[in-house]
């Protein structure tokens, strides 16, 4: 990146994150943001206490800053609850119209909520929209009973789900995110982006996160979207936002632009603006900096079986994909090492090469070449009527 260059990428980041802000805030994130100019890379800081960028096909970091610090994260957890949620759907243990009946327990909640009765009937998807949308609380604990029958037994599952996926510096005390009588429910920024990548994965899911304004129970009761960069910023896909006295305020904030989704998570600031303007700048470094280099399946030319029923064999490489700066896109070369002759039998899915991709001439990703099609190792029988043919045909 020349240096002319690397300027403009400083002034668009504080521009993007000034012009969301009041005078008094400007004034303090001034002094908290930096974007030094190195001679290879500029430097991101944020005034909150942890932020990271996660490419989300890849799960490739792009920038953290204290990432793996376990802290409290408010309503952000319950980008857990809905992936537990959406993965019950998916294996047909629930279903979207579904009737989930309000308990005691999960009409008592406070903060976000919209205000179940002992007893309620409403849909799953209604309790669904209702937790993506207005980070309702007890929605999110009537869903969590109906799928486990206690808040309990969900959050046992919760740390569970967060144990295969890797996280870990995260435990779960209840569905929700409330902490006034928590005393160990923590997650970092790192652990967030993994589940929530793990949660965009089901693609339903936007079709809510997405949502600036609904209505549930017939149109009486409205949603409005906690998260505000689902209207003011282009490309936002959702996804959680949280606050509390304990946790400040939190994100995890998802955007997709020119076929590369990314994941910003930002905890611990100390205003929703602040919030909001940091998640804004970090996604727009992103986008404007990286760039996803995608080589999909391609179907190479047919290889020379020996001995084979047939006398080739159809090879195809695997999908590739990586995330790197949009230069470096650019620049990609690749080199494809494939044998000249194949001995039957040959199986569908055998690696018989490879791809390597490269830039300046370091290896930066392989791919396997397979075969598309099995071709058996041909008899004696087979390879005497063959003769005869030929014989014959003389």
């Amino acid at each position: 990146m020349t240096h002319k260059k690397k300027r403009r990428v400083i002034f668009s980041f504080l521009l993007s994150v000034l012009m969301m802000l009041s005078p008094m805030q400007v004034f303090a994130l001034e002094n908290e943001i930096q974007a030094v100019d190195q001679d290879t890379e500029v430097t991101l800081s944020f005034p909150c206490k942890s932020a990271l960028l996660m490419e989300a096909s890849t799960g490739k970091v792009l920038f953290e800053q204290n990432a793996d610090e376990a802290l409290p994260p408010a309503s952000v957890t319950k980008v857990m609850t809905l992936l537990l949620v959406m993965e019950a759907i998916a294996d047909g243990r629930l279903h979207y119209e579904d009737a989930v009946t309000t308990s005691a327990h999960a009409c008592s909640m406070g903060g976000s909520q919209i205000y179940l009765k002992e007893g309620e009937q409403m849909s799953v998807e209604d309790m669904l929209k209702s937790v993506v949308i207005a980070s309702a609380n007890d929605a999110a604990v009537a869903l969590a009973e109906h799928i486990a029958g206690t808040e309990e037994a969900f959050v046992a599952q919760m740390n569970r789900r967060a144990a295969e996926l890797g996280m870990q510096n995260t435990h779960f005390e209840n569905t929700n995110g409330l902490d006034d009588t928590t005393s160990e429910h923590l997650t970092s920024a790192r652990d967030i982006a993994i589940m929530s990548r793990a949660l965009l994965s089901h693609e339903k899911i936007k079709e809510y996160s997405s949502i600036w304004m609904d209505t549930i129970r017939d149109g009486a009761f409205g949603l409005t979207n906690t998260n505000r960069l689902v209207r003011f910023y282009r490309g936002a896909t959702g996804l959680k936002t949280g606050s509390t006295a304990k946790a400040g305020f939190c994100v995890s904030a998802s955007a997709t632009r020119e076929g590369m989704e990314l994941i910003c998570v930002i905890m611990g600031a100390e205003s929703r603006d602040i919030r909001n303007a940091s998640a804004t700048a970090l996604l727009d470094w992103g986008f404007s900096n990286y760039a996803v280099y995608c080589a999909p399946k391609v179907t190479l030319e047919p290889i020379r079986v020996l001995g084979g029923v047939r006398a080739e064999c159809c090879v195809a490489t695997e999908d590739f994909r990586d995330v790197m700066s949009k230069n470096d896109a650019k620049r990609m070369q690749y080199v494809t090492e494939v044998p000249k002759t194949l001995s039957a039998p040959v199986q569908k899915g055998d690696v018989i090469g490879k791809v390597t991709y490269q830039l300046d001439g370091k290896t930066v990703g392989e791919a396997r070449i397979l075969a598309d099609e099995s071709v058996e190792k041909i008899g004696f029988g087979e390879l005497l009527l063959r003769v005869l043919a030929r014989m014959s045909a003389v």
